[in-house]
């Protein structure tokens, strides 16, 4: 004899919702295996439901901007941007999402402010989560590492030595349009190195150098896309899962 669910089937139904406080025959959350952490060392593993973007071996699911193979150079587990060859972007397109990323900048310091280990996270695209050397490295607020390029400075900077690796653990939320007009804002919530920067912070618009930008609409999903700032900044363990009934 199959053994009853525990719950009710008598208490008031959720406002907003199709099931009552604490029901019986609402469906359990879907198991996973939530992987494992990183170390200096080593990447760790994404959880089993993740979408691999780099797996440390190939770069094969990446482009540049104009179609052709990505250039950039893969060994030891990660990728390294190649100075001069261009922003490359992930074939696979995604919306609202959780993503994780690791990065590390030059070991050896050259430069200085923006000169310095800079790089950059595009989500769909279009909207930069700085990446550079701030660690001992003055530069404009919003130009920072983890900032939201040229809108929103970190909470705190959380940088770690130049050569150590970093990470980027991102909730983002695509803006929403309705015909050309965003009913919506972008919103993200951004983790560097385990460190809150950002809580659902709501973006004015695309990222942009010196300029502010309203939005235009788009599709509900875009590539990742690393920049090519002219510094060596290298990435690993890049993936990310779809959050879905947002």
């Amino acid at each position: 004899m199959e053994k009853e669910k525990p719950g009710y089937d008598d208490t008031p139904i959720i406002p907003g919702s199709n099931y009552r406080v604490h029901d019986k025959e609402r469906p359990y959350p879907p198991v996973i295996s939530p992987g494992t952490a990183s170390t200096q060392e080593q990447a760790g593993k994404p959880p089993s439901d993740a979408k691999i973007l780099f797996d440390g071996e190939s770069i094969s699911g990446w482009v540049h901007l104009d179609g052709r193979p990505a250039e950039w150079k893969v060994e030891n587990g990660y990728m390294e941007v190649m100075p001069k060859t261009g922003n490359i972007k992930s074939k696979q397109e995604f919306g609202d999402c959780q993503m994780h990323i690791e990065w590390a900048t030059p070991e050896k310091v050259e430069g200085e402010s923006q000169g310095r280990g800079n790089s950059g996270v595009f989500m769909m695209g279009i909207y930069e989560i700085q990446v550079l050397d701030s660690y001992n490295n003055i530069t404009y607020a919003d130009g920072s590492a983890a900032s939201i390029y040229g809108q929103y400075p970190p909470l705190v900077n959380a940088c770690r030595k130049p050569g150590e690796w970093q990470s980027y653990d991102v909730v983002w939320i695509s803006p929403r349009f309705e015909g050309e007009r965003v009913i919506s804002p972008a919103v993200i919530t951004l983790f560097h190195n385990g460190i809150l920067v950002h809580h659902c912070q709501k973006l004015i618009g695309p990222t942009a150098h010196r300029q502010v930008l309203p939005y235009k609409k788009h599709s509900l999903i875009g590539p990742l896309m690393l920049q090519d700032h002219g510094n060596p900044v290298r990435y690993r363990n890049i993936w990310y899962r779809p959050i879905v009934g947002i």
